[in-house]
This record gives C-alpha cells, sequence and structure tokens, in this order.
C-alpha cells in the first residue's frame, strides 16, 4: 500500500489532516451504511488518531482512546477503511498497529472495542473475543470484544 502511517494526539492534527479524517469517518460511517448518529461524540480531543494517508486522502484511520475514556480498558474506535482499499490487507494492519500501540501506551491495561457485528470473525482474526452477546447501537448491531493476547 502506498501511503504513509501517522499517529497524532488530537492538537497535533493540522486542519487538513482532521478535515480529511472526519471526511472519510462520514463517507463510510454515515453514507455508505445509511446510519445517522452523533461521529462528534467528544472523545476525539483526548484520542490519539491513527491514519494512513497517501496526499491529503485518508485510506485507514482509527481512534486509540486511553483507558477509562469509553471502556475500564483502552480502546480502538472508529476503525475504518476508504472503500478503494479494502482487501489489500490494509484494515488487519490497521487494527495490528492499533494493537500494538494501545499495549505499549497502557501496559497492562488491556484492549475493549464496540465491534460491528458482521466483522466479529475479523476481529476474531487479530486476537479479539466476544464478551458479550449482540446489541444494537445506532441501528447497527455490534458486539463488545476484549483483546486477548497470544
Amino acid at each position: 500500500m502506498n501511503g504513509h502511517w501517522h499517529n497524532s494526539r488530537f492538537e497535533a492534527l493540522t486542519a487538513a489532516e482532521l478535515y480529511a479524517v472526519l471526511q472519510l469517518r462520514q463517507d463510510i460511517f454515515v453514507v455508505e451504511q445509511a446510519c445517522v448518529y452523533r461521529d462528534l461524540d467528544g472523545l476525539d480531543a483526548e484520542s490519539w488518531h491513527m491514519r494512513c494517508v497517501s496526499g491529503e486522502q485518508a485510506l485507514a484511520y482509527q481512534r486509540c482512546l486511553p483507558p477509562g475514556l469509553s471502556y475500564p480498558e483502552s480502546s480502538l474506535g472508529r476503525i475504518v477503511v476508504a472503500t478503494s482499499t479494502r482487501g489489500t490487507g490494509l484494515g488487519r494492519e490497521l487494527v495490528q498497529r492499533g494493537i500494538d500501540f494501545n499495549l505499549a501506551q497502557w501496559p497492562g491495561a488491556g484492549i475493549a472495542i464496540g465491534a460491528q457485528a458482521y466483522l466479529r470473525s475479523f476481529y476474531a482474526s487479530v486476537g479479539f473475543v466476544a464478551a458479550g452477546e449482540p446489541y444494537l447501537e445506532d441501528g447497527i448491531f455490534h458486539i463488545h470484544m476484549q483483546f486477548k493476547p497470544g
């Protein structure tokens, strides 16, 4: 993949970087998935923003959240890959980079996610296990998952 990886605190993002991230999130989570929800949930300012970019375009993105912000554990959220880069392994690389970052940044805290239920097997393939039953959030079934290394 011809992209460059960056991981920044919110306050270090330029206006153009933030715009590209928000545009990707809206393109997929709102338009493609036809889901009206509050994307700007107040958690961006406390998160790290990991992204793969090509020029000004965000190809993949996720938030790395500290323990206690969304869950008692650290977490990954807003995990998204541009339509044009799906099937290239970029999503797997993105999530693995997020796991590695969170484990190094907050050792011993664990990692939790609220995954879209249809992606359960994908997240299981990188070490997450389901922790509960699927639940409806913003009209889409999700499942709580926790990272179990090894």
